[in-house]
């Protein structure tokens, strides 16, 4: 099969797969181009959405400019039944507009969507530092500085509690303890780990009873606290349950599409701006699809 850039597996209709990624890229800064048609200036969206292989080596299926429910229903309802009836699981960030496009009724029939639980982590982490960032203005009046021990920490607050080692963790907790009275910023500490250990479950075949509990324990704790950035993140994770269940019952993770979009983005640095839309995407799909082209490259 040739490998020639821009033919080849760059212009066929993707092999079906069992499991989709989809996530979004920043192509650029927004720009503006004038339309013929309607003789207006239009604004073209900097960002791209990306379809990808997670359950064989295709990589990179395709991509369409947006990062809308309506960029996913197009380039989905481009590919042939067969294709879109494969599909059983749709990798994706807590996003809502992907969520609604999946779910389009006779779209993906016989998908299931999954939450990955990177960014469901990010988004303990987040709710984590405005807590910190919060109590510091509270009992200070003024941002975090170095002699601020909840400032000083504020790395060891995001770190894994199994990456600490026992004298470093109780150096965080001692010094926050202290300046601390409401205790709100070990409140927050405690809630991201919870999550981490419910989203763990996977590592031990999803175990549906130990779900439950670890997901009681989680909202109990958030929901008892009273603490608005908590109560956030409990309604987050109580919207995306089923999906979030799907993954610890699965284990599908959109790591590997998270991989490609890092791909995505070297091409466009050392690309320097592509003027023609046409020729970036098909640059960028050749590099992330070297692995299928060099499985299905014949010998001349």
């Amino acid at each position: 099969m040739s490998t020639t850039r821009g033919q080849g597996p760059l212009l066929v209709e993707p092999e079906r797969t069992a499991v989709l990624g989809i996530d979004e890229t920043r192509r650029g800064k927004p720009r503006w181009e004038y339309c013929d048609d309607t003789a207006r200036w239009v604004r073209v969206d900097p960002w791209d959405t990306g379809f990808v292989d997670l359950a064989g080596d295709q990589g990179l299926l395709g991509q369409r400019e947006g990062r809308t429910g309506a960029a996913v229903i197009d380039w989905l309802s481009e590919r042939s039944p067969a294709f879109r009836e494969a599909i059983e699981y749709v990798a994706i960030d807590p996003a809502a507009v992907y969520a609604s496009a999946v779910r389009t009724p006779g779209l993906l029939p016989n998908a299931t969507l999954v939450v990955d639980h990177f960014h469901l982590v990010h988004l303990a982490n987040d709710a984590l530092t405005k807590v910190r960032r919060r109590v510091t203005w509270d009992l200070r009046d003024r941002r975090g500085r170095k002699l601020d021990p909840e400032w000083a920490n504020r790395q060891r607050l995001l770190r894994a509690r199994e990456r600490l080692s026992d004298a470093s963790f109780a150096k965080m907790w001692n010094a926050i303890v202290a300046e601390d009275p409401s205790s709100q910023i070990l409140s927050a500490w405690i809630a991201k780990e919870e999550l981490r250990t419910l989203l763990c479950t996977v590592r031990v075949g999803g175990d549906p009873h130990l779900t439950r509990h670890r997901l009681h324990r989680f909202l109990t704790w958030c929901i008892d606290s009273q603490i608005p950035e908590l109560l956030t993140l409990a309604g987050t994770v109580d919207t995306w349950w089923p999906e979030i269940n799907a993954f610890v019952q699965t284990g599908i993770t959109n790591a590997r599409t998270e991989g490609y979009n890092r791909l995505i983005k070297q091409v466009k640095r050392v690309g320097c701006g592509f003027r023609n839309r046409k020729n970036s995407a098909r640059q960028i799909r050749f590099h992330c699809t070297r692995k299928h082209r060099a499985a299905t490259q014949t010998s001349p």
